[in-house]
């Protein structure tokens, strides 16, 4: 909820702001937001509808503090860098194996748009997918939908069956007004599978909170903040990952503090900056880097995904094309235009399914034991499991979809 309020109000006394809502001296410059007088004088329109406390939800928020895609294209980031965690199965042991499912999940927060924005809310229905070629020829697949609208919950599976990779989750964040802050409080989960590991079963993963803060003046900055935690109930293992906040005068931005357990015993702590360098200390003294940011943060795995043209009408891109224009040819009016013709049709929907006394039944997951779960069966074996998958998530293939070259032989 980014970019806002900065120069909306005079009613609105800086005696208020807080000392954690002044920007840090060491706030990196992509991390932060200014508002030009356009904004600010639209920003002032909003200042009645919020309290305090208030849940964020049903509060109507301008288009320029847009990220040009959706939440379900977001999450896609914490598949950036699957290098990290590809034949962690092939350790033996269980330390090693719970630090690279670490990794993997540490190195997906540093990827994030310029300056303080936030993606797109999910509409009802919509789904975003897409594929990933690595350079061995394997490949992974993403499949997310918009399972729920009150709460907002966004279903999540990634696989890539050669491997032995597959990630199973849902996402249902809730943002409340602070006063000078926003917060975004990030429920859901990320389960983690090692396939090549079935005694392994499952790495639980939470999530971090979000602030945007000095929403109502001053300069804007983005931080992650309070903790998440991994665990692995199988193996033992649990880690409790701080995400600190900086205070004014002590502390780094973007730092993070945590320690490994089997059990009751330690087995290490790690440290750093999300955005910078993470590292590993284990019991013994040992160092070693867990992410690299600045010298890794580029090497991102490429998606591919359908030509907007050969998309469904409630495909993410193709659903907010108009918008997403709109928004990278700073077009205000339209973008506001745009978003308003897609939150609108999704009411009547809404609407005529009530009146109907229908109710949403999820395409591609379905609720078990409290879990959103993808509607799919994989095999075991890796042709068959790829094959099962693109049918799952391509009923009917793209024109533009190239099949493995490994299934091209089998037909």
């Amino acid at each position: 909820m980014m970019s806002l309020f900065g120069q909306a109000s005079s009613k609105i006394s800086k005696s208020r702001a807080s000392e954690e809502d002044k920007v840090p001296d060491d706030t990196e410059p992509d991390d932060t937001s200014i508002l030009d007088e356009n904004e600010g004088s639209i920003i002032s329109s909003l200042i009645s509808q919020l309290r305090v406390g208030m849940d964020l939800h049903k509060v109507t928020f301008p288009t320029f503090v847009l990220e040009p895609r959706s939440m379900l294209e977001r999450i896609t980031d914490f598949m950036s860098h699957p290098d990290l965690l590809f034949g962690a199965e092939t350790c033996d042991d269980p330390e090693e194996r719970f630090i690279r499912v670490l990794q993997y999940y540490l190195a997906g927060w540093h990827i994030k748009p310029k300056g303080v924005k936030k993606p797109y809310n999910p509409v009802l229905g919509e789904f975003f997918r897409c594929r990933y070629d690595y350079p061995d020829g394997s490949r992974g697949f993403y499949i997310a939908e918009q399972v729920s609208h009150h709460p907002p919950i966004s279903a999540f599976y990634y696989v890539s069956p050669a491997n032995k990779v597959a990630v199973i989750g849902e996402l249902r964040p809730k943002s409340k007004f602070l006063g000078n802050s926003v917060s975004t409080v990030m429920e859901g989960e990320n389960r983690v599978y090692l396939l090549g590991r079935p005694e392994d079963n499952e790495y639980v993963i939470s999530m971090p909170n979000m602030y945007a803060r000095g929403i109502l003046w001053g300069k804007m900055f983005l931080e992650l903040g309070d903790s998440c935690t991994a665990k692995n109930e199988k193996t033992g293992h649990y880690a409790e990952i701080q995400f600190k906040t900086k205070g004014y005068f002590s502390g780094t931005y973007n730092a993070i503090q945590g320690r490994i357990r089997r059990g009751n015993t330690e087995v290490g702590e790690v440290s750093g900056k999300w955005s910078a360098t993470m590292e590993f200390k284990s019991s013994k003294g040992e160092k070693r880097v867990l992410f690299d940011a600045v010298r890794d943060g580029q090497k991102i795995a490429p998606k591919w995904v359908a030509p907007e043209d050969e998309q469904e009408p409630n495909e993410s891109r193709r659903l907010w094309t108009r918008l997403t224009r709109a928004i990278v040819a700073k077009d205000m009016d339209a973008a506001t235009e745009a978003k308003t013709a897609v939150e609108d049709a999704q009411r009547e929907q809404r609407r005529v399914m009530e009146e109907r006394g229908e109710v949403h039944v999820p395409r591609f997951f379905h609720l078990k034991d409290g879990r959103w779960v993808p509607k799919l069966a994989l095999p075991t074996d890796p042709q068959e499991a790829v094959a099962a998958v693109e049918k799952f998530i391509w009923p009917a293939l793209p024109p533009s979809y190239v099949q493995s070259p490994a299934l091209q032989q089998q037909q």
